[in-house]
């Protein structure tokens, strides 16, 4: 049977702009990413949806091999969901589809998108620069298996769930990686780059499989890492985990992120996380020079799909 969900919740779901992202690594880690959902889902199949570019073919490889994935409903700014204090975890099953249906872009993810975007820019140039941009895009369907509410976005409080129940036990310690668990970037940088952003989530493989993300503060730096904070109960142990640090304006125009790779320790109350790998993006506060680029990464990533596609067919 499909998992359903109450209308406070479905309220968080439609209305929220953003969501974290979060999905396996072949070496048993999390990558966090931000998303923007715009509403997507449908109740009566138990499934939400999001879309992504078919340039960022290293996701979507990733989610074809383990389509486990967790989606956080983690800040209300800039929808439609402002005054329901509720942080909701999504986890479920995710099914790519693989290529672009224009009527389905137009029908159902253009009114949507513009509900929380404001219109598409239109016009003999905007038509053709942002053809590919849109011609990019391909649904992300994910069949729920749970979703996990705490009363506030802070992550506290006594749960509930909807679905299946959770795991009884913590998932197990991982094994050190062969280079070591220390910090592989400069730990004081990105401690100064995370500070500059409002909205921080970690994101590790649960005892099931499924990704789990919850909201986490970054405290002191030092050589073995960040120190870590979180009102979500963290599971005890060592593990590869992710780290999303990221900001969002109205309809996305001035958005930046930093996201990590690394190894996180949990002891009693303390966390520690060693940053092994680094990346992020700051896009322009100006509406017509986000679209100018957004255009100009969807042609370059729509060209690399069509190539690695061609290789891989012969």
């Amino acid at each position: 049977m499909p998992v359903t969900w109450p209308d406070e919740v479905d309220a968080v779901i439609a209305g929220d702009l953003t969501a974290a992202a979060a999905y396996g690594t072949p070496a048993g880690g999390a990558v966090v990413t931000a998303v923007a959902p715009i509403g997507l889902r449908d109740r009566e199949r138990g499934r939400v949806t999001f879309t992504t570019s078919l340039g960022l073919g290293r996701k979507l490889e990733r989610l074809r091999k383990d389509p486990r994935i967790a989606l956080a409903y983690h800040a209300r700014e800039h929808g439609f969901a402002e005054g329901n204090p509720r942080y909701v975890l999504v986890q479920g099953t995710a099914t790519v589809v693989d290529q672009p249906d224009r009527a389905y872009l137009d029908d159902v993810v253009t009114p949507a998108a513009t509900r929380f975007m404001g219109a598409p820019k239109r016009g003999r140039f905007w038509d053709r620069w942002l053809s590919a941009y849109y011609a990019d895009r391909v649904p992300v369907e994910v069949d729920v298996t749970r979703i996990v509410v705490w009363p506030d976005l802070d992550a506290a409080g006594e749960l509930e769930v909807h679905g299946e129940p959770l795991p009884d036990s913590d998932p197990e310690s991982q094994q050190a990686p062969k280079k070591g668990t220390g910090p592989r970037v400069d730990v004081a940088r990105a401690a100064k780059r995370i500070a500059r952003l409002p909205h921080r989530l970690l994101g590790y493989r649960g005892a099931d499989g499924h990704p789990v993300v919850v909201p986490a503060e970054v405290g002191a730096a030092s050589a073995d890492g960040l120190a870590l904070t979180s009102r979500a109960r963290l599971p005890e142990g060592e593990r590869r985990a992710g780290l999303l640090a990221h900001r969002y304006n109205r309809q996305l125009v001035g958005i930046a992120s930093r996201q990590h790779a690394g190894w996180l320790t949990v002891t009693g109350d303390s966390a520690l996380y060693a940053p092994h790998t680094e990346g992020g993006f700051t896009a322009p506060a100006n509406k017509t020079l986000l679209l100018l680029g957004n255009g100009y990464m969807a042609r370059r990533g729509l060209k690399r799909a069509r190539k690695a596609e061609a290789q891989a067919t012969g």
